[in-house]
């Protein structure tokens, strides 16, 4: 069984986001990286870039498969995971203190419509 953590918030396609302030941290989900296997690319945003709740920012890729990378929230990237570029296998050994990017939130309100632990938990069984 996957990790969960509470105190965290979930997107339906396995984001993460830990809220400090107006920022957010965003990574993946233990569940989420489970499914892909042994992680061997990160595709980061560029600092300074726009994301949008909903839209895609990057990808993961695996030995098995890539996967888009969706942002939970809106805003400007203010920080990238460096780390990730040269160890992108960090985020198998521990998804949630692994994040990807750092975002300024335009909108803090939205991570409201984000998923609890509780109904993260849901979600997974019933995949």
């Amino acid at each position: 069984m996957s990790k969960v953590i509470e105190g965290l918030r979930y997107a339906e396609s396995h984001e993460w986001v830990k809220v400090e302030g107006d920022v957010a941290l965003v990574g993946i989900s233990d569940y989420a990286q489970h499914a892909l296997g042994d992680i061997v690319y990160v595709d980061m945003p560029e600092v300074g870039d726009e994301v949008t709740a909903g839209e895609d920012f990057g990808a993961v890729e695996s030995v098995k498969a890539a996967s888009d990378l969706f942002s939970p929230v809106s805003g400007e990237v203010v920080e990238i995971n460096e780390e990730l570029e040269d160890s992108p296998e960090k985020i198998n050994e521990d998804a949630y203190s692994t994040w990807i990017m750092k975002v300024k939130m335009s909108n803090p309100a939205e991570v409201d419509a984000l998923l609890d632990a509780a109904a993260y938990e849901k979600l997974c069984e019933n995949e």
